[in-house]
């Protein structure tokens, strides 16, 4: 019998996690809070019913932070099983727009359908239609020191 992942686990390693479930999806909502990307960085994949985003995700799960700095790294989020996408507050002709991750949800619907949903910083939101919940996030690139130079801070 094999022991669960620790969220330490994943410290100074390359992620590469999958949700097919709620709390699964907790986990990556809380690894991809404060990503950043832009318009330009979302696929919509209607044939592969895949909706994929190149996300500039902090790395809230290194332990090292203190000693080396704070880090961003690349990383894939990638909903699959999507049937279309909806957004709010969105603009999708404004390709530069920076676009900021506050949580990754999952509304259910019948049957294991339901939405996944993208709230963003701004009132904004993107929803995925999805036939069943499968989303997928995994590290890219190196991780490299966050230009602001620290984490994201929210405050009490």
């Amino acid at each position: 019998m094999s022991d669960d992942a620790r969220f330490e686990d994943g410290s100074e390693t390359p992620l590469n996690l999958g949700a097919l479930d709620e709390d699964d999806l907790k986990v990556i909502s809380s690894l991809t809070q404060d990503a950043v990307f832009t318009v330009a960085d979302m696929t919509w994949r209607a044939g592969e019913h895949r909706l994929a985003i190149l996300i500039n995700r902090f790395r809230w799960e290194d332990d090292g932070r203190d000693r080396h700095g704070a880090e961003r790294v690349r990383s894939l989020l990638v909903i699959d099983n999507v049937l279309g996408v909806s957004s709010q507050g969105v603009d999708r002709k404004e390709k530069d727009t920076i676009l900021s991750v506050l949580s990754v949800t999952f509304e259910p619907g019948e049957d294991g359908a339901g939405y996944v949903v993208l709230t963003l910083a701004g009132d904004g939101a993107i929803r995925a239609e999805a036939e069943a919940l499968e989303v997928n996030l995994r590290d890219v690139t190196r991780p490299y020191k966050a230009v602001s130079g620290k984490a994201p801070d929210h405050g009490d």
